[in-house]
């Protein structure tokens, strides 16, 4: 399985979602993206579940971004950096099989492949602090999900 094109495709089917605002049936859209970028089966999978978490979690990853993005409101935020963050966001906060730091360094790569200049370095200024917070809130046996939020 591919974890990279599975991320690709749920930025994708995040980014369409974002831009036209039109609701759509998840594994229909996971199914035309993943076509396009030639994507197995257990990776289609893995995009799923990655773009459903997304959205059901997408008011608290908001948030969450929002709280580490100084100077920044969500809405301001190229529709792509915004994207990338809350799928790495999502990993970041509700994914214990994925370890922090491999979702932070998988969206600086998405960012530099599918943002803009500057992308990856803005991505990574926040999501780097949102790992922290979360290590930190882990240590102290906290719920990470619910410290992230707190932290300014």
């Amino acid at each position: 399985m591919s974890r990279r094109l599975a991320r690709e495709t749920a930025l994708q089917v995040l980014f369409q979602r974002d831009l036209t605002k039109e609701p759509f049936i998840i594994a229909e859209e996971i199914q035309r993206w993943a076509k396009e970028f030639v994507v197995p089966e257990p990776s289609k999978d893995f995009a799923q579940e990655l773009v459903e978490g997304t959205i059901a979690h997408q008011e608290q990853i908001d948030q969450t971004i929002a709280s580490f993005a100084q100077d920044w409101t969500i809405n301001r935020m190229a529709k792509v950096d915004r994207n990338v963050m809350r799928l790495a966001t999502y990993e970041i906060l509700f994914r214990s099989d994925i370890p922090g730091r491999v979702s932070l360094n998988e969206a600086i790569e998405l960012a530099k492949r599918f943002g803009g200049e500057e992308s990856a370095k803005f991505v990574n200024g926040i999501l780097d602090r949102i790992v922290e917070s979360a290590v930190k809130a882990e240590q102290k046996g906290a719920d990470v999900s619910s410290k992230a939020t707190s932290n300014p």
